[in-house]
């Protein structure tokens, strides 16, 4: 049945652009039925001062992951993939990406790892009314205009990294309503960019650019139809010229709106948490907060609804480099492991640690975290004499670690009575069950759910709204979500913990006041 579907040209691909990793996932007449998947690892870049990615390293790595991908079709049904009913792309959000009238790329991809944006920020936040964060697309462009660099008036077309693939794909300029929504402020009312700022904004630069308007993709929400994969598309895809041209695209998403779908997680009182590089948990409201908070994004769903967002630059990064000291400890030792096996060595020793991990604090900022009110990065392991250093407790504090920053933005979420009946997880650092996810449950104070997919990602999200197509004149996306895609999923929901609540609780404390270090490092080092 597989190989039919395929030979048939019903299978669906989806393509997400990770912080260190190109993955492809491709799913059958089910969407929740994986055929295959590809991958394909890349790493940024820093290049005179900017965390940066080549282009040509998109093309490259696309390839790559195509072909692991194809490759894995042929062995597993022994056909080729020849053709596609619908193929999806995601990738990071926000960032820079500018463009002038002739399709160049104007200046080297600025990452949203970049926090160089911190006056053109603190000034759109002051002009909107609404928190601008420092790695929004919109943010880059004014420090751009504010720097006064020479390419400004040059530029054509700003997107993101999934609107850029898709665009080369498609010759389509357009972008899905989440990935739009972390560049510029969406009206909820339209589910278009809110047009009273781009006035506003427009109106204060004066001229320094092109309308802003004009600068910007077509906003298409989940769904919508966003062109057809072109012959000059698929030989970038497929240089071996097997994959033909005619599969419809869906609207490009970033990671966070792929992050929600693969995790069920697009109605009002749900949240995901989506751990790799970053990490970032998303709550979709039921109404509008409060106050302006910097440590809080108003991002939207793939179909417009409204979520804040808590994102932090820096996720499992450095808990990976400390398993790779270890993964070359048993090497050393004459007893080798592969890095699945010692993550998993090591994060049961976790589970063994101390509730509040014995004293041990650990800060994974490589880069600068706003959050923490940092612009660069330091990653520091601390104690005192009284901490108890023992290996279960190393591994409890750098888990925690990964989930300490987040734990303060959503702190605020949590005092402005936001509600959450239950977080969904993904990430790789979830595939040893009851782990990550305890501790995360811990630090949220709320159940967190794992669900089959949570290893797949957002590939396999982008490739499902991929699928929505077809359907989305029968359903709106949670409902095909809900009845199409999770009905027989099964998920593992674990509870938080008193003790480990308590303990977290400890750790967060003393974290929030170790930050005075983190910030003399920086100075220091």
């Amino acid at each position: 049945m597989s190989a039919a579907t395929i030979t048939a040209g019903r299978a669906v691909l989806g393509v997400e652009f990770g912080s260190t990793r190109i993955k492809a996932c491709l799913i059958g007449d089910d969407p929740a039925d994986v055929l295959a998947t590809g991958s394909h690892a890349w790493e940024n870049a820093y290049v005179d001062g900017r965390w940066t990615y080549a282009l040509d390293d998109v093309w490259t790595g696309l390839q790559a992951a195509f072909a692991d991908l194809s490759a894995q079709v042929r062995e597993r049904y022994g056909v080729p993939l020849q053709r596609l009913r619908a193929i999806g792309v995601s990738a990071m959000m926000h960032g820079y990406l500018a463009f002038d009238a002739s399709g160049d790329l104007l200046v080297p991809f600025r990452t949203w790892r970049n926090t160089s944006t911190g006056a053109a920020a603190a000034e759109l936040t002051e002009l909107f009314g609404q928190n601008i964060p420092l790695r929004w697309s919109i943010a880059h462009l004014h420090q751009a205009v504010l720097d006064r660099e020479p390419h400004i008036g040059d530029v054509r077309l700003l997107t993101s990294l999934a609107g850029y693939v898709h665009w080369r794909l498609t010759g389509r300029a357009v972008l899905g309503t989440g990935d739009a929504s972390g560049m510029f402020p969406i009206d909820a009312a339209t589910g278009d960019y809110d047009q009273a700022l781009i006035d506003r904004y427009d109106a204060r630069v004066s001229g320094a650019v092109p309308a802003l308007r004009s600068l910007l993709p077509e906003v298409l929400a989940a769904g919508t139809p966003a062109g057809e994969l072109t012959a000059e598309g698929a030989a970038l895809m497929d240089p071996s010229g097997t994959l033909q041209p005619g599969a419809v695209l869906c609207p490009p998403e970033g990671d966070a709106g792929t992050g929600m779908v693969a995790t069920n997680a697009v109605a009002p009182r749900t949240g995901n948490v989506s751990a790799g590089t970053s990490i970032f948990a998303m709550i979709v409201l039921e109404r509008a907060l409060t106050e302006v908070h910097h440590e809080i994004d108003l991002i939207t769903t793939p179909a417009g609804d409204p979520v804040a967002m808590v994102h932090c630059n820096n996720g499992a990064s450095e808990l990976a480099a400390w398993a790779g000291l270890f993964e070359r400890f048993a090497a050393a030792s004459g007893h080798p492991l592969d890095s699945d096996a010692v993550f998993d060595v090591l994060f049961r020793e976790a589970l063994a640690g101390q509730a509040d991990a014995g004293g041990l604090i650990a800060y994974n900022h490589l880069a600068g975290e706003p959050i923490a009110g940092t612009d660069a990065g330091r990653p520091l392991f601390v104690r005192t004499p009284e901490s108890t250093l023992d290996l279960a407790n190393v591994m409890r504090a750098q888990l925690y670690g990964v989930f300490g920053t987040l734990a303060l933005g959503m702190r605020i979420l949590s005092a402005e009575s936001v509600g959450l009946d239950q977080m969904y997880a993904h990430g790789g650092m979830f595939r040893t069950a009851g782990v990550a996810q305890r501790f995360l449950a811990a630090a949220l104070n709320a159940p967190v759910a794992v669900g089959e997919t949570a290893s797949e990602g957002g590939a396999w999200g982008i490739a499902v709204l991929a699928a929505y197509l077809d359907a989305a004149s029968a359903y709106d996306l949670t409902g095909f979500l809900r009845d199409r895609v999770f009905a027989a999923a099964e998920v593992d929901v674990v509870a938080p913990d008193p003790g480990d609540v308590a303990g977290f609780a400890a750790y967060l404390d003393r974290y929030r006041a170790g930050l005075a270090v983190e910030r003399a490092a920086i100075a220091a080092l």
